[in-house]
């Protein structure tokens, strides 16, 4: 017997209804105050806080190290020499950390393309002391070069993090060759662990104690490193663009095949994670699936104010023009993932640093001067 009109159209309303409830009860309204802390910069890669609350921003294309005054707005330019940072498509002056104990050593740490003095190039890790005035970098060194760069500047990198133990990671891009991500005698495609100040391999890396270039790796498998965050509970976490599919949330874990292997040729239909290869791979603990959104730099959400987003990993997405954050539980599982549509009006979002008094600070990744540092706060 078929059912009347009138039945239908309220099984439809009541269908709707238990529709609309499921997907909504999980999330509150959230409202945030945004502040423009600096603007007319171009595609800024990372922002890092001074013990004095001024901000440091690296912008990728141009080469600088720029100095943000937060409260007055003014910003400058450091002394920095702009002209031996090697700059193509997705590689430029990239990665930027603040040393702990920068008010007594006065010490940062940037990851960048670098023009060589044989008139090669590579990226390489630098370590820098700042003067006094903040008006000069001047380098104290290298502390990792040789990493691979493609003709083309892609898939380099570089972010970079000072974990709480006091050493210095290092996440990488494959430099688009597919035989690098797999092999522990590369750079390319990895996460690096390494001790801030001397630049050597960390003496507890899975490989710390064989010869050359594996001594320096954490984990493995990587195609094209963005983000690197640490949890208040020790954890390590990175974020990884992907093919045309499966952007990736990966929980680092020391000697961990992260499974890319594009190879033979560059075969961007392979599996971000193909358990198909030798050995044990680490799954992601969060996919895109397809299409891809293209996460980038994230931080951990801290301070009072957040209510259910205290505690999120906090990511910028460039192609997805959002902040997304990511809830996971105790065990680093994901529980849910959110992204404020108030927060959608930026466009391209590259970095997010969690700042000493609980806002994250964002940059925006337009190009032509458009682009701007953010601070984001619960209102």
């Amino acid at each position: 017997m078929r059912a009347r009109p009138a039945v239908l159209i309220a099984l439809a309303l009541a269908v709707s209804l238990l529709g609309s409830t499921l997907t909504a009860a999980p999330a509150r309204a959230a409202a945030f105050g945004v502040e423009v802390l600096a603007s007319g910069l171009d595609h800024p890669w990372e922002v890092a806080v001074l013990p004095s609350g001024e901000l440091l921003v690296t912008q990728r294309d141009r080469r600088v190290l720029t100095l943000v005054d937060p409260a007055s707005g003014i910003q400058r330019d450091l002394a920095f020499p702009s002209d031996r940072v090697w700059s193509r498509g997705e590689t430029g002056l990239l990665g930027l950390a603040v040393d702990p104990a920068f008010t007594s050593n006065r010490r940062i740490y940037t990851c960048s393309g670098w023009r060589s003095d044989d008139g090669g190039h590579d990226i390489r890790v630098n370590a820098w002391t700042l003067d006094t005035g903040l008006s000069a970098a001047t380098l104290a060194g290298p502390l990792v070069a040789g990493l691979p760069t493609s003709r083309t500047g892609q898939h380099g990198g570089c972010r970079l993090l000072i974990a709480q133990d006091g050493s210095l990671l290092v996440g990488t891009g494959d430099a688009k060759r597919s035989r690098l991500p797999q092999s522990r005698r590369s750079l390319a495609g990895k996460v690096l662990r390494l001790d801030r100040f001397t630049g050597a391999p960390d003496p507890r890396n899975p490989w710390a104690d064989r010869q050359g270039k594996r001594r320096y790796l954490l984990t493995y498998g990587h195609r094209n490193v963005q983000g690197l965050a640490q949890r208040p509970d020790g954890t390590l976490w990175s974020v990884e663009h992907g093919t045309d599919r499966d952007d990736e949330v990966n929980l680092l874990r020391p000697g961990r095949n992260y499974g890319w292997k594009p190879g033979p040729g560059y075969d961007e239909s392979r599996p971000m994670t193909d358990h198909g290869l030798p050995g044990r791979q680490q799954s992601a603990r969060w996919r895109s699936g397809y299409p891809t959104i293209a996460p980038s730099g994230a931080d951990f959400v801290t301070g009072a104010g957040w209510g259910r987003l205290t505690g999120c990993l906090a990511v910028a997405v460039l192609k997805g023009h959002r902040l997304m954050f990511v809830k996971l539980d105790d065990h680093g599982r994901v529980r849910w993932t959110r992204a404020p549509r108030s927060l959608r009006g930026y466009g391209r979002l590259r970095d997010v640093t969690a700042a000493p008094d609980g806002s994250l600070l964002v940059t925006t990744d337009n190009g032509d001067g458009r682009d701007k540092v953010l601070r984001v706060r619960p209102a």
